[in-house]
């Protein structure tokens, strides 16, 4: 399936297309993505690389590095507004995250038809619901 989906900042500086199927949604309870996204986990829609097309302002990046792994993460985000663009890893080269609530309709992000993760349930805030329709690991999933 070629799809094509699109979405962008808050105030429309910057636009994205990602071009067919993701290869899964992660739900990261850890407390930095909490306190990344002021939320109780961020949602991040994982493709590779390529499959993401990023168009208008250059975005601007913040490069963080984890207490617990020592590997960096790159966060992309509007420089005017300051809308979270997803990230890219270290660990996991050649993908590049969206974040879900970023797409100009969300609505196909289902866990029947996606695969999802919650990662770092250790941490996960006892006021947020797991689901049962999706893969539950303590901590992230490559251990």
């Amino acid at each position: 399936m070629n799809e094509s989906r699109s979405g962008g900042c808050v105030c429309g500086s910057i636009r994205y297309v990602c071009q067919g199927e993701p290869t899964r949604v992660t739900l990261c309870h850890c407390t930095w993505c909490q306190r990344r996204t002021g939320t109780a986990f961020g949602t991040e829609v994982v493709f590779r690389a390529e499959q993401v097309l990023l168009s208008g302002a250059e975005a601007s990046r913040y490069r963080h590095v984890s207490d617990l792994s020592g590997r960096w993460l790159e966060l992309y985000f509007c420089g005017s507004c300051g809308t979270n663009l997803g990230f890219s890893l270290e660990a996991v080269p050649g993908i590049r995250t969206v974040p879900a609530g970023s797409f100009d309709d969300a609505s196909w992000i289902d866990p029947r038809r996606v695969a999802f993760r919650h990662v770092f349930t250790r941490t996960r805030r006892p006021w947020s619901d797991l689901s049962s329709h999706v893969e539950i690991f303590e901590r992230h999933f490559r251990g």
